[in-house]
């Protein structure tokens, strides 16, 4: 007499096996789409960088040039540039003079003019904006007794 306690079941192996397939095939793409979101959120991180020196680099220049507030822009290298001004305007504005300042340690016969110094730089299209404050001096402040 045969056993037919596995009667009915003779394809369960092959039901069994294409749901591991499909399980397996899930895991795969999501992998391969993770490794792909991972390589933009890198290559976004990198031309940022790319944009935040190049801005530095603007701020260097425009410090060097003062007590010239004229606009002015330039290249670090071929696909990193820069020029003075704020992020949103796409042209170089000129520096801000924000006026007169004391220094501790001086006295009332000096001055230090204070400026405000914008960059922004630019790599393939990410834009990064950096912003000082600077004090150019000392300078006669005009108080001076005559002999």
């Amino acid at each position: 007499m045969k056993d037919h306690s596995l009667r009915g079941q003779e394809g369960i192996a092959l039901i069994l096996a294409l749901l591991m397939l499909l399980i397996l095939t899930i895991i795969g793409i999501s992998s391969i789409n993770s490794s792909v979101f991972e390589t933009k959120i890198s290559g976004n991180e990198r031309m940022g960088n790319a944009a935040f020196y190049g801005s530095e680099a603007g701020v260097i220049m425009g410090v060097d040039r003062l007590p010239n507030v004229t606009p002015y822009s330039g290249n670090v290298d071929s696909d990193v540039k820069y020029r003075s001004g704020q992020l949103a305007p796409s042209a170089p504005q000129p520096q801000k003079k924000i006026g007169i300042m004391r220094r501790p340690g001086y006295e009332t016969v000096w001055k230090f003019d204070r400026f405000q110094v914008n960059a922004t730089g630019e790599s393939f299209g990410a834009m990064k904006e950096v912003e000082v404050q600077v004090s150019v001096g000392p300078y006669g402040a005009g108080t001076q007794y005559n002999n």
